[in-house]
């Protein structure tokens, strides 16, 4: 009222908020945004996690079972190797079955012609598979996805089917008895390795090609500059996958490759397979060192393999 006294002025009553309970109150307390229920959810969820993680555990046993019996082989005596009792740790162990089968053939020989194969494979589906990933995913054009589809069904088409037309060819070629047919055709792009980098393409944002676009970058530097920087995880994914089948590859070397002095390890193995047969410990001892770059390479690169094996897919 004009002229009246302050006193006299009603005052709107305004509910004073309420104070949050006390930290670690009763069931329905909120403690940081969360129920203090939560720590017993968690508590319930531990025999779950335990029994998925024991399940882990039994499965990772059964595959390494054969690694280790592997192992334990190759530093076993013939009497070990051969007792109707189990003997998983060898007593003692005979460290000079390496050097015995290491020395018995040029192992540095096939070793160097090994990494010149993988090298090369390496290189040539890194190189050949990044470019028509890139452009079945970052370009569109009319046609695309229809021969992006016969791209993938050549997936389904076996080996053994196309293995003596190939043959034929280089043979017509004059490349048999060369590393030639072991390294050029992975310089003709391989399917899967296509798809693989094209799904992981497809889960780079968009918005980052039109950017660089914009700027005057031209295909080639948005694929090089762009692309490639964010995709590192799938491209070594991509090189391990071809390094461990120029690696482990018997086949093709054994098609075209005629002179020893040329062999890879994997023909390596069968020949002292072949001089050896009766010498298991020897033998295994061999597979061993054949098989340890691989899981060493594997141990160093699991993080950036996992990673880019989960991320491709996600679109697409």
């Amino acid at each position: 009222m004009i002229g009246g006294s302050p006193e006299s002025e009603q005052v709107p009553h305004v509910a004073s908020p309420k104070r949050p309970g006390p930290i670690g109150g009763g069931p329905g307390s909120v403690v940081g945004g969360r129920s203090s229920s939560f720590p017993s959810q968690r508590f319930r969820r531990l025999p779950a996690a335990a029994a998925g993680y024991a399940a882990l555990v039994l499965l990772s046993l059964l595959f390494l079972a054969p690694f280790a019996w592997m192992v334990s082989t190759s530093l076993k005596t013939d009497s070990q190797i051969f007792s109707e009792q189990l003997h998983w740790i060898p007593k003692p162990p005979l460290w000079r079955n390496y050097r015995d089968a290491l020395g018995s053939f040029p192992f540095l020989q096939y070793l160097g012609n090994t990494l010149l194969v993988c090298i090369g494979v390496t290189f040539g589906t890194v190189f050949s598979c990044t470019l028509p990933a890139y452009g079945f995913s970052r370009i569109r054009w009319k046609g695309r996805d229809a021969l992006f589809f016969i791209l993938l069904m050549t997936i389904m088409l076996p080996g053994q089917v196309t293995m003596l037309p190939i043959f034929l060819i280089f043979r017509w070629l004059g490349w048999t008895g060369t590393f030639l047919p072991l390294i050029v055709p992975s310089f003709l792009g391989s399917a899967f390795s296509i798809f693989l980098l094209r799904q992981f393409f497809m889960s780079i944002p968009q918005e980052l090609s039109d950017a660089a676009r914009i700027d005057g970058c031209s295909e080639l530097g948005i694929l090089g500059r762009v692309i490639v920087p964010l995709s590192k995880p799938a491209i070594a994914t991509v090189a391990l996958f071809a390094f461990t089948y120029a690696w482990m590859d018997f086949v093709n070397p054994l098609i075209y490759l005629h002179d020893e002095r040329q062999y890879t390890l994997a023909l390596g193995l069968q020949s002292f397979l072949g001089r050896h047969n009766s010498e298991w410990s020897l033998l295994m001892a061999t597979a061993t060192v054949i098989t340890m770059p691989l899981v060493v390479l594997f141990f160093f690169a699991q993080r950036t393999f996992i990673r880019g094996i989960t991320l491709t897919g996600m679109k697409g």
